[in-house]
């Protein structure tokens, strides 16, 4: 014998059947035959109600209130099988009407759907969010069963997106799906679902949260596919000349870039130019405890590479997912599948790949290429071309990557990070504003203070690097990769200022020539005393940075290295001044 709380399929089917009978007959004014279906079904609606409302009143108010609302709005229900299922929506909204929110919010625990709802109550979408999604899907669904009321153009909008999340359900598994569905659709909350499906209620928040996660990234794959149809009409093939800083030999991959990036305006820099005017040849930014090899990259690309970009003349556009609060592995050092394709593959979509995606297009139909972050390895390239077709793009960077890479595996690198940033309008700017803002760029870096737990910045990042000697804890690769860095950039900082000195012969800078001049004296012996660390910890081995007697004499070094460092800020301090 079935338990009456879960028949049998066939006695489901059954009560199915004669409540459709009993549905019908209502529609037209029988009173008895709704009553039949009250009485049939006001025990389960009723401990229904209970599982909002404990007090036995307020259950019964209700009910009573949903029974009404059902009599008054049967001509609504579209499908006259689903009579139990439609009334224990009423029901749910009768529930949430008469309780208060406090109330609701202890009845369902599950804090993240909460949120939902209460933005959906408000007669809100977050687009941007999958459960208010779903919230909204759920009332479409019923007003769908209405569908005859509405305009030709509301019936289409509501066609399309069941369609669109119709299509997004497919990633779930058959009892996943079910799940969801009666949580979202039928309104159950996790406990309520435990009892019908017989399972725990830690196990039903598991499946919902498992699936949420498989349904969000359904929902960026179909949003590109939804992107890449929309743009049927640019199915081409463009791809820009390729970029001469993929030649250029300089271990600050974001400055390569950026010089990319200007390669295809009117207004052209030198690389050493560029160096110095984005700030790149002054920047230090070491990991704490073992100077990781991310260090040289732990900067916020979006302010640093904007404020680099305007100190040029560019005003720029972004794209980016959150950035990460740890510095994530050595590219290096981790198994080489983990920088295969495959391997991407396996990561997550990106949330605002769509929004990527439109910039890039947008950025090459006009001419220009596009920064990205990790297209290959953990470094910044550029991407000049695309394949609509064949839904790939034509990327590289100056560490000998070239090669043509799916729109799906723009970040989903190690690190998992998306990044781009493509130039938006050049702007008029003479060159005493392009050195009065690097100048406020490179000193402001240098000023940083060592407050950070994941990287210190700037003068502070010397005696953090100084403490990793001490303490022996130097990662051998990431250090010798920090130190080439640095004396690469401290190098292109000596050839910025001995440009500027040759080449900027406007009477404007007369004042600032001797500054000028011993500027470049300084950085020059600064990037002098940093070879002598590349020799001693070459990359990529990275030498014996722990051994006592090398610690020790690092530490000397970077000791003299600081001290010069604190005299060019003062020397540039100066330079301010006068400009």
């Amino acid at each position: 014998m079935h338990n009456e709380l879960f028949p049998s399929k066939a006695e489901a089917r059954e009560e199915e059947q004669e409540d459709s009978v009993l549905v019908e007959k209502a529609r037209t004014g029988d009173r008895e035959a709704f009553g039949e279906l009250v009485r049939r079904h006001r025990a389960k609606v009723y401990g229904y109600a209970q599982s909002f409302a404990r007090e036995p009143f307020l259950a019964e108010d209700i009910v009573q209130d949903a029974l009404i609302r059902a009599f008054l709005h049967l001509g609504t229900l579209a499908d006259s099988r689903r009579f139990l299922p439609w009334l224990h929506r009423i029901v749910r909204n009768q529930a949430y009407t008469k309780l208060k929110a406090a109330t609701l919010n202890k009845e369902q625990s599950f804090s993240a759907l909460q949120a939902a709802y209460q933005t959906e109550a408000a007669g809100e979408t977050d687009w941007e969010s999958l459960d208010s999604i779903l919230y909204r899907l759920g009332r479409e669904r019923e007003r769908s069963e209405r569908e005859h009321t509405a305009t030709p153009e509301e019936a289409l909008m509501r066609r399309e997106l069941l369609e669109s999340i119709t299509q997004m359900f497919r990633c779930l598994r058959p009892r996943e799906r079910q799940i969801v569905e009666s949580h979202f659709f039928d309104h159950l909350s996790p406990q309520e679902i435990a009892g019908l499906f017989r399972m725990s209620e830690a196990n039903v928040y598991q499946i919902l949260s498992r699936s949420r996660k498989k349904l969000v990234q359904e929902k960026i794959r179909v949003a590109v596919d939804q992107y890449v149809s929309n743009r049927r009409e640019f199915m081409k093939k463009v791809e820009l000349k390729k970029p001469e800083a993929f030649g250029k030999h300089v271990w600050t991959t974001a400055a390569a870039a950026m010089y990319g990036l200007t390669e295809y305006t009117e207004r052209r820099f030198s690389l050493e130019m560029l160096m110095g005017l984005t700030g790149h040849a002054f920047r230090l930014n070491v990991i704490p405890g073992n100077v990781h090899i991310a260090g040289p990259t732990m900067f916020p690309f979006d302010e640093v590479l904007t404020e680099g970009m305007r100190n040029l003349g560019f005003e720029t556009k972004i794209v980016r997912t959150r950035m990460l609060t740890d510095h994530g592995p050595n590219a290096n050092q981790v198994d080489s599948f983990l920088l295969s394709a495959e391997a991407r593959e396996k990561r997550k979509l990106p949330e605002n790949l769509p929004e990527a995606l439109a910039l890039v297009h947008d950025s090459i139909d006009r001419g220009y290429p596009v920064l990205a972050w990790d297209l290959f390895i953990p470094e910044f390239g550029l991407i000049y071309g695309y394949d609509a077709e064949a839904r790939q793009f034509q990327a590289g960077d100056n560490c000998s990557h070239n090669a043509s890479i799916p729109y799906e595996h723009l970040g989903r690198g190690l690190i998992g990070e998306l990044f781009v940033l493509a130039i938006d309008k050049q702007v008029e700017i003479d060159q005493k504003t392009m050195l009065t803002r690097a100048l406020e760029t490179i000193l402001k870096h240098y000023r940083e203070e060592a407050g950070d737990p994941v990287c210190s910045y700037g003068l502070a990042a010397y005696a953090t690097w100084r403490d990793a000697f001490a303490q022996k804890g130097v990662e051998p690769n990431g250090n010798a990769y920090t130190l080439a860095v640095a004396e690469d950039a401290r190098r292109y900082g000596y050839l910025f200022w001995r440009e500027i000195e040759k080449t900027w012969t406007d009477t404007q800078f007369d004042g600032i020539r001797p500054l000028v001049h011993k500027a470049a004296d300084l950085y020059g012996q600064i990037s002098d005393e940093y070879k002598v660390l590349t020799r001693m910890f070459p990359f990529p081995a990275g030498g014996e940075p722990n051994d006592p007697q090398e610690s020790e004499e690092a530490i000397r070094i970077l000791g003299r290295i600081e001290a010069l460092e604190q005299e060019a800020v003062s020397l540039l301090e100066e330079m301010q001044k006068q400009l």
